[in-house]
C-alpha cells in the first residue's frame, strides 16, 4: 500500500518538475513474472525507473540502505522498506545463494523483479561489467529479462548530490523481452552465465547509449579510493550480481 501511496503523491510532482521521458512501456507485460535488468547511475533511479510502470516492481537492494545512521539513514531505511526493496548481504558465499532464493521467490509470486547487474551505482556515467547473478536467476526462474536503461539520472543526481538538480530531464527506456530458453539446463556453466550477462549488458548499453567498461563498477570505485576489492566466487567483487 505504501508503494502506491508514495507513487500517487510523488508521481505528479516528478512529472511536473522534471518532465521525464519514458519509452517502451508497452514491453512490460500487464501480469506475470519478469526480470527488469537496468543500469544504475544514481539514487534517483529508484524514483524514475518505476515511475511509468503500471505494476509494482520489487528491487533487490544492498543491505547498506538499511543500516545508515542519523536522519538520512532513518529516512532512507523507511523509504526502502515502504516501497518493497529487499535488503541483501553482498559478502558472497551463502549471501549469493540468499540473493538467488529471494529473487526466485519474488518471481514465483508473479511479480516484477528489478536487478542492477552492475551490483552498485556506477562511479561515473559509463556502463560497467555485469555480475552473473541476473543470469542465474533468469535460468532458474525461466522468465524473460527486459533491459531497462536509466537516462540522465547521473546528471540529475550524481554521487554526493543530496537533492536532484533542476533543469535536467531524466527518463527510462525499456527494451524488448529477452528469451534465454536456449540455455536452460546450463545454469552451472560459468561460460553460459557470462554470455547471458554480457548479452543483457549489451542490450542495456544500446538503450542507454553509454560507453561500456569491461570492469566491475566496484573495482573501479576501489581503484579511485585506493583500496583493493575483496574477490568473491566467480571472480565477482562481492560474489553476486
Amino acid at each position: 500500500m505504501f508503494w502506491w501511496v508514495v507513487k500517487g503523491i510523488l508521481a505528479p510532482i516528478l512529472y511536473l518538475v522534471w518532465r521525464p521521458r519514458n519509452e517502451g512501456i508497452d514491453n512490460i507485460p500487464r501480469q506475470g513474472p519478469v526480470i527488469l535488468a537496468g543500469n544504475h547511475l544514481s539514487f534517483a533511479d529508484h524514483f524514475f525507473g518505476p515511475l511509468p510502470l503500471r505494476r509494482r516492481i520489487v528491487f533487490l537492494g544492498k543491505r547498506e540502505y538499511f543500516t545508515g545512521k542519523g536522519l538520512k539513514g532513518l529516512l532512507t531505511r523507511g523509504f526502502m522498506r515502504g516501497v518493497g526493496v529487499i535488503p541483501l548481504d553482498r559478502t558472497g558465499g551463502d549471501a549469493s545463494e540468499e540473493a538467488l532464493a529471494t529473487g526466485l521467490r519474488v518471481l514465483r509470486e508473479g511479480k516484477l523483479l528489478g536487478i542492477y547487474p552492475e551490483g552498485t551505482r556506477a562511479p561515473d556515467n559509463r556502463l560497467y561489467k555485469g555480475k552473473t547473478g541476473v543470469a542465474r536467476i533468469a535460468l532458474e526462474s525461466k522468465v524473460p529479462v527486459i533491459p531497462m536503461a536509466m537516462i540522465n539520472t547521473f546528471e540529475l543526481m550524481p554521487p554526493g548530490q543530496i537533492w536532484p538538480r533542476l533543469g535536467v530531464r531524466p527518463g527510462v527506456r525499456f527494451g524488448k523481452p529477452m528469451d534465454f530458453s536456449r540455455y536452460y539446463g546450463h545454469g552451472e556453466d560459468r561460460a553460459v552465465l557470462r554470455a547471458i550477462t554480457d548479452e543483457i549488458m549489451q542490450a542495456i548499453g544500446e538503450l542507454s547509449g553509454q560507453e561500456y567498461v569491461d570492469k566491475y563498477a566496484a573495482d573501479a570505485k576501489a581503484e579511485r579510493a585506493g583500496t583493493a576489492p575483496r574477490p568473491g566466487p566467480d571472480g565477482d567483487e562481492d560474489g553476486q550480481g
